[in-house]
């Protein structure tokens, strides 16, 4: 299993956070999402999704909540 973490700058709210975690961890490959303080992790499985395919979901998944990743 892989890690990649990703940096928001600030807590997400409840309902934006539950949403990010419904969409990514249903995703094949995907093995958990933690998301607090600012941060979010995503565990994953590299033979079935691959670290960019989640960083631009993510990415896209954030932004279209009205977040910015901090790069």
């Amino acid at each position: 299993m892989e890690k990649i973490m990703f940096n928001v700058g600030k807590n997400l709210c409840d309902e934006c956070s539950l949403a990010l975690r419904r969409f990514i961890g249903h995703l094949e490959g995907v093995e958990s999402i933690d998301v607090e303080g600012g941060m979010i992790a995503v565990n994953f499985n590299g033979s079935k999704i691959t670290e960019k395919e989640i960083s631009r979901i993510i990415k896209d998944s954030i932004e279209k909540l009205g977040y910015k990743l901090i790069e």
